[in-house]
């Protein structure tokens, strides 16, 4: 922001009086210029801190997901806004191989459980797979609208939910599906238990259903009272599969039982600050939620910056976790209790859960994240972001 003065440099000549400049002085709200000053600054800060050790900026356009290979760390697949994915190394940002071939932007990316397949989604609903190692593509598909895709846990089948409210799981590479009907409204988010044998939906109307992968069936089904009040944002259970965390833009987090399909418990946002307008309070939503392993302790990340972390034994809220700007996801590590968060100020935090204490934060991009992903020993975090580039942080701790 560049202020540029006329011909007249003096400035104050340009009133008639000494009085009038006062009068001029008064109309100037000092503290709203002193507020853009301080954006001009907080924009210029955040592009001259990058902690990252590597960038990859092959893509032309925003950068929506990212994910590792889950077998050796070594690779990533981001996908963006320019219908472009790609494969590379996260050692030196070197590039593998194009996934080439999407019409409509790139939503969806991971690979297989084995790291052999890599599955890439747009949002036209076009889904393609290629094997690693030899760099081509082995099976494509298009669907509806595409809305989430992930992995089977322990073997090559690929599951996606679709805007006309079905999900879809294949077998890869003979493309042997079976499809499981939801209500007719979009299937926004869904994951597949640990067993294997059930997967996770939920759905646009704030219902949500357990399905039996094998026989097609849905095991249970939440909804009214039992439901959200909007649409489903995100869902995850915890190791052992027995509880299902589910969150929703009607700002609820809730705790159900796979077993039964009841709701153990309902987590709602306390907030610390109260939200200055209904308008406020409307926009707020559940981003991103998880279960720590070691801990009984779970995560919600909602669209306002809070970070909530709740006893999954007792219930209740153990701490509150400020954060300057909303989050967009959250990851716990494998094996401690400590949680990560992006932001849309472009900021990646760890935070010890059992003191509710950020541990650190690193930053890097000119625009907000979008999407991030965390190696096994949580040495390495990837982020991508709307500045068009994907960065590679060594994670530096000091306990370790």
């Amino acid at each position: 922001r560049k202020v540029t003065l006329g011909p007249n440099t003096m400035g104050i000549a340009l009133f008639a009086s000494a009085d009038d400049l006062a009068d001029e002085m008064e109309d100037v709200d000092l503290d709203e210029e002193e507020a853009a000053w301080e954006d001009v600054e907080a924009e210029e800060g955040m592009e001259a801190q990058d902690d990252s050790e590597v960038t990859f900026s092959k893509h032309t356009a925003s950068v929506f997901c990212v994910s590792l290979d889950p077998k050796t760390n070594t690779l990533a697949v981001t996908g963006g806004e320019d219908d472009k994915a790609f494969v590379w190394r996260l050692s030196d940002g070197e590039l593998l191989f194009e996934c080439s071939g999407h019409k409509d932007s790139v939503t969806c990316a991971g690979f297989s459980h084995d790291s052999t397949f890599v599955a890439t989604g747009d949002m036209s609903g076009l889904i393609k797979v290629w094997r690693v190692d030899a760099k081509e593509e082995i099976w494509s598909f298009e669907a509806g609208d595409l809305e989430w895709m992930e992995w089977h846990p322990q073997s090559h089948v690929l599951l996606a939910g679709t805007a006309d409210g079905n999900s879809w799981m294949w077998k890869i590479p003979s493309g042997e599906c079976k499809t499981f009907q939801g209500p007719s409204c979009p299937a926004t988010c869904g994951h597949v238990l640990p067993d294997g044998r059930r997967a996770v939906v939920g759905y646009e109307d704030g219902t949500m259903r357990i399905w039996d992968l094998k026989h097609g069936s849905s095991l249970h089904v939440l909804k009214g009272q039992d439901g959200h009040q909007g649409p489903l944002t995100c869902v995850a259970s915890n190791k052992d599969g027995s509880l299902v965390l589910t969150g929703s833009v009607d700002c609820h987090a809730k705790l159900v039982s796979s077993a039964t399909g009841k709701v153990v418990s309902v987590f709602k946002e306390e907030a610390i600050v109260p939200k200055s307008s209904a308008e406020e309070a409307e926009s707020n939503s559940v981003e991103s939620l998880g279960f720590c392993n070691v801990m009984p302790l779970a995560a919600v990340g909602y669209l306002d910056g809070t970070l909530a972390i709740y006893d999954v034994a007792t219930q209740t809220l153990r701490h509150n976790c400020q954060h300057e700007s909303g989050i967009v996801q959250l990851l716990w590590e494998e094996s401690s209790p400590v949680v990560y968060t992006c932001t849309l100020g472009g900021a990646v935090c760890l935070w010890d859960a059992r003191s509710g204490k950020l541990i650190s934060e690193y930053r890097g991009h000119s625009a907000e994240i979008l999407d991030f992903a965390l190696n096994k020993d949580a040495s390495i975090v990837v982020t991508t972001s709307g500045d068009h580039q994907a960065k590679v942080f060594c994670v530096q701790r000091p306990d370790r």
